[in-house]
């Protein structure tokens, strides 16, 4: 599996809230700068590697030639940013195995798997990373060796944001209806990401206020309407339902979570209180038939009492659209301004500095998708200079701790909140007598491929075509 760090780093979120532990903040930094390289490192391998293929002159020759043709004569508005003249030069690029673009994307992924390395040990899945903190030694070389490969990626970004301005906008252009396709219903969920190391103490009763200190806002959005922030009621909104799922219904067994920390209620279909009771069977296409081990997370809408079917656009578009519209991230390199992100990206050696603007789109449709990865790309590499740059300032001062220690408690509950690359993460579990009673992960992929629930809706995919 390619999530194995996101899923390491949510479960250490969800065990420190659980031990009561505030990891130091050079160990948040080195959480941070692993997490910021598998985005860059996962979206451009996925980007330009499988998307563009799509996209690319081989494809197009052969299902549309009248559309390359238009390409050939059509100018790349940014060509003096990323140096293809024609669209049609940039659909060149992405041919697989030979085109520029693509052999480039290959070496970019190299780099940011090294930098991944330098943080977490071992990619994908980490080997020093673990509830407390982490064993990663925090030196000057370590981050300094980081910072080498982050201005390289960095350069490569500056070019691959306009290039997909450039392709995507002649798609609409050229194909009158494209965006319809994949479009559905704006409902998009992110939980947060990049915790900001001064605020954050994983403590549930401060959720609240550490989750909108995150560098990546958490949200709901509905209708292109934000709807929280606030990871305690993302938290109690979520319900796990079944429908057309492989399983039995829960609702007779244990409730192991009445209420949480605050002393609000949690719902029986809650992760907290899932059992999960598989009953297989054949596969049943027909209404109200079976057809899928995957069940159905709903999120919980209190002022409509819809059980929404969020979608993460991919992981990028529900992070951009929900840190935009909230407009509470402000930093040196990106800010949000209640209806774009704008992301500064400093001098490299072969460009100078460089403002991105990303957006809110009018639709949640492919193209979106597609394109917001790509600006995604850049603010997880403006960030991490961010990071890097504090921690080498900590280092100097002399604080280089990476590790609080810690009693597994006998009787406690906790959840961690991130992002995977493709979208929402979600770890849940119990404690009893000091051992694990009950852990249910929440990764993007039962969110977007979840069958149709008890309640007849299908999951987003399903929706989407």
């Amino acid at each position: 599996g390619i999530c194995g760090d996101n899923h390491t780093t949510c479960s250490v979120y969800a065990q420190n809230m659980a031990y009561g532990i505030k990891m130091p903040i050079m160990a948040e930094h080195i959480f941070n700068l692993g997490e910021a390289a598998e985005y860059m490192f996962d979206h451009s391998i996925f980007q330009d590697n499988l998307v563009f293929v799509d996209f690319c002159e081989k494809m197009v020759k052969e299902t549309n030639p009248s559309l390359l043709a238009k390409a050939e004569k059509t100018p790349a508005p940014h060509s003096d940013q990323h140096g293809f003249r024609t669209i049609a030069d940039i659909m060149r690029a992405c041919n697989p195995f030979e085109g520029a673009l693509y052999r480039e994307a290959l070496q970019m992924s190299r780099l940011t798997r090294e930098m991944f390395c330098l943080m977490e040990g071992r990619h994908v899945h980490p080997s020093t990373l673990y509830p407390g903190g982490t064993g990663t030694v925090a030196t000057p070389q370590v981050f300094s060796d980081y910072l080498v490969r982050l201005m390289k990626f960095i350069d490569f970004a500056k070019r691959a944001v306009p290039l997909n301005d450039d392709l995507f906008d002649f798609f609409y252009e050229a194909l009158p209806g494209y965006e319809e396709v994949g479009r559905r219903r704006t409902l998009l969920g992110c939980w947060g990401s990049f915790q900001d190391p001064e605020v954050v103490d994983y403590r549930y009763e401060h959720m609240t206020e550490w989750g909108r200190a995150m560098k990546v806002t958490p949200g709901v959005v509905v209708d292109g309407e934000l709807v929280t922030t606030d990871l305690v009621e993302i938290n109690l909104g979520i319900r796990i339902l079944l429908g057309s799922s492989y399983y039995d219904d829960w609702q007779n067994e244990e409730l192991f979570v009445k209420h949480d920390p605050l002393g609000n209620p949690v719902d029986k279909r809650h992760p907290w209180n899932q059992t999960t009771l598989p009953r297989p069977q054949k596969r049943d296409l027909s209404d109200g038939g079976h057809y899928s081990w995957v069940m159905s997370p709903r999120w919980y809408h209190k002022k409509t009492g819809e059980y929404l079917a969020l979608d993460t656009g991919g992981g990028p578009l529900a992070r951009l659209w929900s840190t935009a519209l909230a407009g509470l991230v402000d930093t040196e390199n990106v800010k949000a301004t209640g209806k774009s992100v704008r992301i500064h990206l400093p001098r490299t050696v072969s460009s100078g500095e460089m403002e991105l603007e990303w957006k809110v789109p009018k639709w949640a449709n492919t193209i979106e998708r597609d394109r917001a990865r790509a600006y995604f790309i850049a603010y997880a590499a403006a960030m991490a200079l961010e990071f890097v740059e504090s921690a080498l300032t900590r280092i100097y001062k002399g604080d280089v701790k990476t590790f609080e220690d810690f009693k597994v408690p006998d009787e406690a509950i906790g959840c961690g909140f991130h992002e995977a690359v493709r979208g929402v993460l979600s770890h849940h579990l119990v404690i009893r007598d000091g051992k694990i009673a009950n852990y249910h992960p929440y990764p993007p992929t039962p969110w977007n491929a979840s069958p149709r629930d008890s309640y007849g809706t299908p999951g987003p995919y399903e929706d989407a075509v």
